[in-house]
């Protein structure tokens, strides 16, 4: 295992990254794009709402690409399209945005996973609204595609994975239809610099591969070109199956004791270039809208529940190897998966366009190839069988990645320096009347990018922090009734800084979805309802977009207040 970081270092970085954020505190102006806000949920409606806001986009006028139409999903058979670029804009773009709209009518469902590909690339990954006898949910997504400009250039067949089974019990039908938006540049907003070849890993539909255990790995091979310059890695990891609860899994030797999944309350994604450590990607707690409580997430979903954001991994310390012209395997796998996780990822690679071919080497690599978390557990039985304690696991680590690459321009060095903290503690109360479990769950992601060009040299520093708490207690009463009350706070909060490289550049973004419901049976185990029923979301951001401030309530399943721009004010 690495090293961890000594304390000095540590506060040497800390430093160099707050003087980072302090000199950028400046934002740069928007560029002429327009950060709209969305359209106001309805309070009163019981349809799905977000506060999440739409992709900011250029002034200029849109050429329009419908990727598919209607497409109804009632079988588990992806569904293909044939995508072609739009000859009134022909790039490059300023922008380019996928919107795409679905409707799952009334009755029984599941929530269901969507993804949608193009040249087997993802370029939306979501899960789905579950649907309730009275209610038939509508709900309106989007994702920023300019970074994958070059695979939209030529004509590709895509395809939308959303398997979905009805029949006289599950009855909800879903429906969908997706359009892509070119926006051509404009002197206020020119085209920008975008990956000169988006290449996924996987070809399975919807571009997401199953990895069943920490062995699995998905590790295609690539003959790449001899000029890369830069490469990053899109990755989505989805939990599902045995390990869609992932965070509430305990050491396998007290996982029947505790009533648990095993294999612990820790999963991380690993990246790989032919073979060797190149990069860490955090697991999000991602819950669906059928979990633990599927009250709770009706008329507000989880964090991120409908529209995953790709996690994105610098691989550019690797770019001179990338280019020896030798073939090359980029892996994935994920550490401690226990069956199972969907995977979806993407190599955007930049290229040096003054040179068929450049050379380089990766100067440092102290990342270690797995975790070692540890786990503690206070666990205590009594002569009834009753058990209480706690479980906790950790893990933290620190590592640098660095490489060089000799270009057409001069020699570019970038060094990736980057620390992961993670820590869940688990609180039992278990007995014959009780099941109660306390989830405190922390994940700390802090990385510094340094890029020397030359006597030039360019500073990114970015904070990933996504704290998670469950509360779970299923109460036996005297005469058999029962109760299971659930408390869930989810929050990802992100503070990017960069200076060096053009304008400054800041951003800060924290979404955050609080939900509870207490569910209420008879002594037949027959569900009679439920009480103490409310959900919130405040999403919040400061960048070069502007700000952005709204803020939903719900009780009892139906929207109370909207609250837009609070905040915002005098920022």
């Amino acid at each position: 295992m690495t090293s961890p970081m000594t304390l000095l270092s540590r506060l040497r970085w800390q430093s160099a990254v707050l003087a980072l954020f302090a000199s950028s505190c400046l934002a740069a102006p928007g560029l002429g794009q327009v950060a709209t806000a969305p359209s106001t949920p309805v309070v009163g409606s019981a349809n799905t709402a977000t506060a999440d806001p739409p992709i900011p986009r250029p002034s200029t006028a849109p050429c329009t690409v419908q990727l598919f139409s209607g497409l109804t999903f009632a079988d588990f058979s992806p569904k293909p399209f044939l995508y072609a670029p739009p000859a009134a804009c022909p790039g490059p773009w300023a922008k380019v945005v996928l919107e795409a709209d679905f409707s799952v009518s009334a009755g029984r469902q599941f929530d269901r996973t969507a993804q949608i590909a193009i040249g087997h690339a993802n370029v939306y990954y979501g899960t789905t609204p579950e649907p309730s006898r009275t209610l038939a949910p509508t709900w309106h997504v989007e994702r920023d595609l300019t970074d994958y400009s070059a695979l939209l250039r030529t004509p590709q067949a895509g395809d939308v994975n959303l398997g979905n089974l009805v029949n006289p019990t599950f009855t909800g039908i879903i429906t969908g239809s997706a359009v892509l938006q070119f926006y051509p540049p404009s002197a206020s907003v020119p085209a920008p610099r975008t990956a000169d070849a988006v290449l996924p890993l996987s070809d399975a539909p919807g571009g997401a591969a199953l990895l069943a255990t920490t062995a699995s790995v998905l590790a295609p091979t690539f003959s790449l070109p001899g000029n890369v310059e830069s490469a990053y890695l899109d990755l989505v990891t989805q939990s599902q199956s045995g390990d869609e609860f992932w965070y509430t899994c305990v050491p396998d030797d007290v996982a029947n004791e505790l009533f648990s999944c095993g294999g612990t309350a820790f999963r991380e994604a690993e990246v790989t270039v032919d073979g060797q450590p190149a990069g860490v990607a955090p697991v999000y707690p991602w819950i669906y809208t059928g979990g633990i409580d599927p009250f709770l997430w009706r008329p507000i979903p989880g964090v991120q529940t409908l529209n995953f954001v790709p996690y994105r991994v610098d691989l550019t310390p690797f770019a001179g190897v990338l280019s020896n012209g030798q073939p090359h395997q980029v892996g994935v796998r994920v550490f401690n998966a226990n069956n199972y996780f969907l995977v979806a990822a993407s190599l955007l690679l930049y290229l040096d366009h003054g040179a068929s071919h450049v050379t380089g080497a990766v100067t440092q690599n102290t990342l270690a190839a797995a975790p070692q978390p540890t786990v503690q557990e206070n666990l205590t039985t009594a002569t009834d069988g009753s058990i209480t304690g706690t479980v906790t696991t950790r893990s933290a680590r620190s590592f640098t990645l660095a490489g060089y690459v000799d270009t057409s321009h001069g020699r570019v060095e970038t060094t990736v320096r980057q620390a992961l903290d993670f820590s869940n503690r688990q609180q039992f109360d278990v007995a014959t009347t009780q099941y109660v479990q306390s989830i405190a769950q922390q994940t700390t992601i802090s990385s510094a990018t340094e890029t020397k060009r030359g006597h030039a040299v360019a500073l990114a520093a970015r904070q990933l922090s996504y704290p998670f708490s469950l509360g779970f207690a299923s109460i036996a009463n005297a005469d058999g009734s029962s109760s299971q009350t659930t408390t869930v706070d989810q929050k990802l909060a992100s503070e990017a800084a960069a200076i060096g490289n053009g304008l400054p550049f800041v951003e800060a973004v924290s979404n955050a979805v609080s939900s509870a419901d207490t569910l209420l049976f008879d002594a037949g185990g027959n569900f009679t309802g439920n009480q103490n029923r409310k959900s919130s979301q405040t999403y919040r951001s400061l960048g070069t977009a502007g700000c952005y401030s709204r803020s939903l309530t719900a009780d009892n399943g139906v929207l109370t207040a909207v609250v837009d721009g609070q905040g915002c004010s005098g920022h």
